[in-house]
């Protein structure tokens, strides 16, 4: 991998990340664009405990263009983009418009390829390989700011999502704290090694492993299986055999299959609803234990993919047990949806 770092005409900071030791990215930034300036701000609820990012700047951000002004397309034939190359591996900058910036953290787009009608189903195993040694370096090059505690990679997909660029993209949220739900699993962990002297995501693993009803699919490094207690209508979370913290302390065996699962899940979640649905909106989640937590080591690192969609033409919508009290109601039994990625495997 080779990793070229460059600056976008209003300072931002832009990476470029190539498959070729031997890409030259010497392209400029030719945008007539004054410098960023954000509003962003890190607010403390008192009644929950957990914090709000107040970013009134993101009003105006771009908002369904066009494919012929997709702001993340490479500059070509005439016209200007966030990327001045005429061509692309993986793409990092700073957000335009950030959820987090400054104290408050930073916020990164991540452009998995430069073809704006590809998904990352549609990558090749080296391409995969690549956005997950992109991962990687940026959840290392992020741990060394000072208000960072927390990384969080993920990638938003579908306009029932809430996506605002078609283009094949992710993002990346470095926190100034760590989050609740991180919060939340590090406290069941610290309560599971109390009560049991084990490790709790080691024993959920091994829980899932021995029942096997809802195990996806699993290789030598890696598994994918429903959780027991599911959320989401289709919920698949991913974990590394050998427990991990963080993708930095990913070993190479894990790193080398990583995109021969991942790929095949994502094509499974597309054939979910079968040929006449659109493709499957998903949310895809790396969860990462925070920097400087005590028990950091105890944290298991896993992404959970799940899709907001039900069943054909459906959505599930958080009502008021889900947003109101944080209390899920899922329609499709765990073991249902497992036997169902099951069967939609690649032929």
């Amino acid at each position: 991998m080779k990793k070229t770092s460059t600056r976008l005409a209003d300072g931002r900071e832009l990476l470029y990340y190539d498959s070729r030791d031997d890409a030259v990215r010497d392209a400029v930034d030719r945008r007539p664009l004054d410098p960023i300036s954000t509003t962003s701000e890190i607010r403390h609820d008192p009644l929950l405990g957990d914090f709000v990012a107040i970013a009134s700047h993101r009003q105006g951000r771009t908002y369904h263009p066009p494919a012929d002004e997709c702001p993340l397309c490479p500059s070509r034939d005439g016209r200007l983009s966030e990327i001045p190359a005429a061509d692309y591996d993986v793409a990092v900058f700073e957000n335009r418009f950030p959820s987090l910036a400054g104290r408050s953290g930073r916020s990164e787009v991540v452009c998995f390829t430069s073809d704006h009608d590809a998904s990352f189903a549609d990558l090749g195993e080296e391409r995969a390989a690549l956005v997950l040694e992109t991962w990687t370096d940026r959840t290392a090059d992020l741990a060394e700011l000072p208000q960072v505690e927390q990384v969080f990679c993920f990638e938003n997909r579908g306009a029932e999502i809430g996506v605002t660029l078609a283009h094949p993209h992710g993002q990346i949220y470095a926190y100034p704290f760590v989050t609740p739900r991180t919060s939340l699993m590090l406290r069941s962990a610290a309560e599971h090694r109390a009560a049991t002297g084990r490790n709790l995501f080691d024993d959920l693993v091994e829980r899932e492993r021995a029942q096997g009803a809802r195990i996806v699919l699993e290789g030598g490094h890696w598994v994918a299986f429903v959780p027991y207690a599911a959320h989401w209508p289709y919920e698949v979370h991913l974990y590394p055999l050998r427990r991990v913290p963080d993708l930095r302390a990913l070993d190479e065996a894990a790193r080398t299959e990583f995109p021969q699962i991942y790929l095949e899940l994502l094509r499974r979640f597309d054939r979910i609803f079968g040929d006449a649905e659109p493709p499957t909106p998903y949310i895809a989640a790396w969860h990462q234990a925070p920097f400087h937590h005590v028990n950091r080591s105890d944290f298991g690192l896993h992404l959970e993919l799940f899709t907001i969609r039900r069943t054909s033409g459906k959505l599930k919508f958080l009502a008021g047990s889900e947003s109101g009290m944080s209390v899920f109601i899922n329609d499709v039994p765990p073991e249902t949806a497992a036997e169902r990625l099951r069967e939609v495997a690649s032929e």
